[in-house]
């Protein structure tokens, strides 16, 4: 077949890595928490003051038993299912997801382990299986088991001798065997992927993407698979033959890809989203990031003159974009920061929902000496740095907390828990 010709000639090394996806986290940590049973206890996760239009940012495991989604209205679930409504709490999350990467670290070290989002991870144990006398079956085993017994969490996950196929193993199959645990290796690439369809069910493949391949006859994986690569790559570029090298079940990608540091110094700033968001309420969130990574600018007497901005898709879509821009005049302005991510976002995002936001700033200068700016009066320019760095200064003494916008009153703000969960 083709697709073996293809991993032949590629000189893939075996190797194994997990995909470990925590169950319906966010409710079954607020069980964990109150002592329930997240299997027998009917438990939502939404904004209880936005009454039954409220969006379900997690449900329990008993209520998805019963056919309870997550991400819908309160007002969808069947009149005749009884639940319990409880608001997201932020700190309750990263504490127990920094517990579980805590469980991670007694099996593999930090150089082999890529926490992908707050309730996800890869972890590449090829190198430790002869250390634990373990097939990564076992090992993962243990792994889940730790997780439980250390956190009360459950978990899922896809073994793979490449990241994309433990992914897809995990998101499309682990979910149906009672340890939660699927395997999948080259000798499945046929039976096991070629047959998933729609294409938006596989990592990297979102709602706009699976549209423009269903007009060229793309329906399937298989499909894809087989469709012409050059054709691929003349309509998608590099994400094309991405697109087609994923079909086949290959990936070259490592872990220590995601963790490239940067060539020269920077800050960064990056923000995982418990509900989805959209071009409507997302800037409020930019605006939120762009303060506080150029409060840090100010902090260490910067400026800066490169600007990475970064958008994640929520996983029913998945992709999503970065780009690096060049400034004209070095800043730490938070307006200017905003616009060009906003003329970014603007340019580049497709409507889908949206779970990660990041912020990076580089080329950093000396704030020794004021650049003039032609479409700012220095007296204005002045008078904003003024403005900010007595912000910065009553916020520095009183709290994060003690100063803040209107709009960080607003529901869809995260300043004020995020600036709690820090003080």
């Amino acid at each position: 077949m083709f697709w073996r010709l293809v991993i032949l000639n590629s000189k893939i090394k075996n190797r194994s890595f997990l995909c470990i996806d925590l169950k319906s986290f966010f409710a079954t940590a607020e069980c964990v928490e109150r002592g329930l049973d997240p299997f027998s206890y009917p438990l939502v996760v939404a904004n209880p003051k936005q009454g039954n239009g409220a969006i379900t940012l997690a449900v329990s495991p008993f209520l998805k038993n019963q056919g309870v989604k997550s991400r819908s209205r309160l007002y969808e679930i069947p009149k005749h299912i009884k639940y319990v409504v409880v608001p997201a709490k932020m700190s309750l999350y990263e504490r127990q997801s920094e517990a579980v990467k805590d469980v991670y670290l007694e099996f593999v070290s930090c150089e082999d382990l890529h926490v992908y989002s707050i309730d996800e991870a890869w972890l590449d144990v090829s190198d430790y299986l002869s250390l634990y006398k373990k097939s990564d079956y076992e090992l993962a085993l243990e792994i889940l088991d730790r997780i439980n017994k250390k956190t009360g969490l459950y978990a899922s996950c896809g073994i793979g001798p490449n990241m994309f196929l433990a992914k897809v193993a995990m998101d499309v199959e682990a979910k149906k065997y009672k340890d939660g645990i699927a395997k999948w290796g080259y000798d499945d690439i046929q039976n096991s992927l070629w047959s998933i369809t729609p294409l938006s069910k596989i990592w990297g493949i979102g709602a706009k993407m699976e549209q423009k391949l269903n007009a060229l006859g793309i329906y399937c994986v298989g499909d894809l698979a087989k469709y012409n690569k050059i054709r691929l790559e003349q309509k998608f570029g590099i994400i094309g033959s991405e697109l087609h090298n994923h079909a086949n079940g290959i990936d070259n990608s490592q872990i220590k890809d995601w963790k490239e540091a940067p060539k020269d110094k920077s800050y960064s700033h990056s923000q995982v989203l418990f509900k989805d968001y959209y071009a409507h309420n997302i800037k409020l969130i930019i605006e939120e990031m762009a303060d506080v990574i150029t409060a840090r600018l100010r902090r260490e007497k910067k400026t800066t003159k490169s600007l990475g901005f970064s958008i994640g898709y929520s996983k029913t879509s998945t992709g999503g974009f970065r780009h690096m821009v060049k400034l004209d005049i070095a800043t730490s302005s938070p307006a200017t920061i905003s616009d060009v991510c906003f003329n970014i976002f603007d340019k580049f995002y497709d409507g889908s929902p949206i779970r990660l936001v990041g912020i990076s700033v580089g080329k950093l200068e000396d704030k020794n000496a004021i650049q003039l700016d032609l479409f700012k009066e220095y007296e204005e320019k002045e008078a904003e740095d003024v403005v900010n760095m007595t912000v910065d200064a009553i916020k520095s003494k009183f709290g994060k907390n003690s100063l803040i916008k209107a709009s960080s009153l607003l529901d869809d703000s995260t300043a004020m828990e995020r600036n709690r969960n820090k003080n």
